[in-house]
């Protein structure tokens, strides 16, 4: 009856590790974390959200500081390892720090979604807001390619990776000078562990629809 017994806990075990979705987040310096301790960057953060709300999931970090879209493409496939069940791809920033083509931004991230969809993977698409120091155009180019991917393969999407700090600044030049001063770095660009804590409490609840469209399959 022991061996019965032990047996079955193996057996209950092995389903419940199966059942863990992992997930791939592919991106650049604000996935991977830059200038934080490793446990207060945006993976091990989203991980402890998901773990709290009971979501079972591991978060894989794929992010690479100074990664454009390009570097994305050309590091999909291996990304995209037999283990991996979804991805959340977060590009794009340094093409616009760069000024670098919208349009080639959007040929890469629809390299991206392409490669996951031939792996059956499922995907959350982050945007991004486009600075508007390259004009209208561009701007408009830019932070338009993101929602019309999420549509064409049919994708979860978020709107922008700093959601959940934009609310925070509530329209004002003063509230967005004091969101920068507390929740950013000294450099302005990369958002502080309270930050991050910020991001991941707002961008949380799609991960875990992202872990359970996965499941799902």
């Amino acid at each position: 009856m022991r061996k019965v017994l032990i047996c079955f806990a193996f057996v209950l075990g092995s389903t419940a590790q199966a059942e863990e979705v992992v997930i791939a987040a592919l991106g650049d310096s604000l996935t991977q974390g830059y200038g934080l301790p490793a446990e207060e960057g945006f993976v091990p953060q989203l991980q402890g959200w998901l773990d709290a709300e009971g979501v079972e999931a591991r978060i894989v970090n794929a992010g690479v500081s100074g990664d454009t879209t390009a570097g994305g493409l050309a590091r999909v496939d291996w990304t995209l390892t037999p283990e991996v069940d979804a991805m959340i791809v977060t590009l794009g920033g340094n093409d616009m720090l760069r000024g670098l083509d919208p349009a080639q931004a959007r040929r890469n991230i629809d390299g991206i979604l392409a490669a996951a969809q031939q792996a059956e993977v499922e995907v959350l698409l982050v945007g991004m807001s486009a600075p508007g120091n390259y004009g209208a155009a561009y701007q408009a180019q830019f932070e338009a390619l993101y929602p019309d991917l999420a549509e064409e393969y049919d994708t979860l999407f978020y709107p922008d990776f700093f959601t959940g700090l934009l609310a925070a600044e509530q329209g004002s030049a003063a509230a967005r000078s004091e969101t920068i001063r507390r929740y950013f770095q000294g450099d302005g660009i990369h958002p502080n562990a309270e930050g991050v804590a910020l991001i991941v409490q707002d961008i949380g609840p799609a991960v875990a629809q992202l872990a359970e469209r996965a499941a799902q399959e």
